[in-house]
């Protein structure tokens, strides 16, 4: 049969830190072929699916060698003679292959690159866009995401400035993709004259943001702000902000800590920070306030802000339905975030994004600090579609690649495809239901 899978390799390059990372290669007897990279985070989750590393003293350990070898060794036989065409099939061979928690035994990385790189050989086969064939997979209707976009760094994306992890812009304003991602460009374009009129770094951090060192933790806030009303927009009206605050790295014996100014906080009393911070900015969007383990936290944190603005759960979440399950149980979050290599197939990628609109979450596709070339994730995102795309600033090869394809997409889906301001106008209150009007 001309879909059957007729070779599967894979091989170690490099991502956008300069870090080894694999791509897998899949060819189909009908001459099509598919080949897919991997990203990877710099800040994880305990509960994320495993990244198999070679160790020892190669690359400082981060080799991916044994990856490759898992791929052409032991997924190649196992998948050679199946349909790339039938995606769930392919994936359920994959996971019996490593049944393991978290994929331990072969790694994530090696079972999303062929995962991926399968979708990539049979939407070439069928003579259709990535995304099209991801929204055939999914049974979705296809269109494009409201950008959340990086504009400075802390935490482990840029050690040493903020404590908090991102500050994000959200182009609520524009009316379609072109005029939100050039909002942007006209934000960060602002946010670097301000940092060099203060003498500060415009150094970039991981995801491309800038990363200035802050006394204060809300200065980051205040320039943002600044940076928008530069650009000529309004903020909170144009663009609003988005915050990251990856609370998991934060926590010391049971209790959060922060540098900027230091201060050691209970639960209670950062869920206070955080409201607070809704109060005095046009904050629409928090992520990770709590840590990754604390449900009770997370319920309370929500049932008090989550109808005033979106609770996103990353860490809490790691695309796992499992802990989705979880979190609307207890009515932790109102949305998630979707990284593929957190859980390691496409099918269950797919399988967690439904979950998440079955139960009323808004979904939110992410790239990773250590991203490639590719420009997969934008097609996903258009494919399941998602409510919005966080893929980091606008600079850096590895992040404008995505742009690129969404805007070239954008080419090819009608004008109401976009999702716009009401990707997060509305979003989920705890119990599942439409909220009010965010804050502006």
């Amino acid at each position: 049969m001309s879909e059957a899978i007729t070779d599967v390799t894979a091989r170690e390059l490099y991502d956008g830190r300069g870090q080894p990372t694999l791509e897998a290669c899949v060819t189909m007897e009908s001459g099509a072929t598919g080949r897919a990279m991997v990203p990877s985070g710099a800040s994880t989750g305990r509960h994320e699916a495993v990244e198999v590393r070679d160790g020892g003293t190669r690359l400082r350990g981060q080799g991916v060698r044994r990856a490759v070898a898992a791929v052409r060794e032991i997924l190649a036989p196992r998948l050679i003679g199946h349909s790339a065409l039938l995606q769930a099939d392919v994936d359920a061979i994959l996971i019996a292959a490593d049944n393991t928690p978290g994929h331990a035994q072969l790694g994530a990385n090696s079972l999303l690159a062929v995962s991926l790189a399968v979708a990539h050989a049979a939407a070439a086969h069928r003579h259709v866009p990535l995304w099209r064939h991801f929204a055939d997979l999914a049974g979705t209707l296809p269109r494009l995401p409201l950008p959340m976009i990086n504009l400075f760094s802390g935490g482990r994306h840029a050690p040493g400035g903020a404590d908090l992890q991102d500050y994000l812009i959200v182009p609520r304003g524009a009316t379609n993709l072109e005029m939100a991602i050039e909002m942007a460009v006209n934000v960060r374009l602002a946010a670097a004259d301000l940092l060099r009129t203060r003498k500060r770094s415009t150094l970039l951090a991981d995801e491309g943001g800038f990363g200035p060192r802050l006394t204060r933790n809300s200065i980051g806030f205040l320039w943002s702000v600044e940076a928008i009303e530069r650009a000529g927009l309004v903020a909170g009206a144009d663009v609003s902000l988005a915050l990251d605050v990856a609370a998991s790295q934060l926590v010391r014996d049971g209790q959060y800590v922060l540098r900027r100014p230091p201060q050691t906080l209970s639960t209670e009393a950062l869920t206070t920070l955080v409201e607070s911070w809704v109060e005095c900015y046009p904050l629409v969007s928090v992520e990770d306030p709590l840590d990754e383990d604390d449900w009770v936290g997370w319920a309370h944190l929500t049932a008090r802000l989550g109808s005033r603005i979106q609770v996103v759960g990353d860490d809490l979440f790691t695309t796992h339905t499992g802990r989705l399950q979880q979190g609307v149980r207890v009515g932790a979050a109102n949305a998630v975030l979707v990284k593929c290599n957190q859980v390691g197939t496409l099918s269950e990628t797919i399988g967690f994004v439904q979950l998440a609109k079955q139960t009323g979450y808004r979904t939110i596709a992410s790239a990773r600090s250590g991203e490639t070339e590719e420009h997969w994730l934008a097609d996903l995102a258009v494919g399941l579609g998602v409510d919005q795309i966080k893929i980091g600033a606008t600079r850096t090869a590895e992040r404008t690649a995505k742009y690129n394809q969404l805007l070239r997409i954008a080419d090819e889906l009608p004008p109401n495809s976009y999702a716009g301001r009401l990707a997060i106008d509305r979003g989920p209150t705890a119990n599942g239901h439409d909220g009010g009007d965010v804050r502006k």
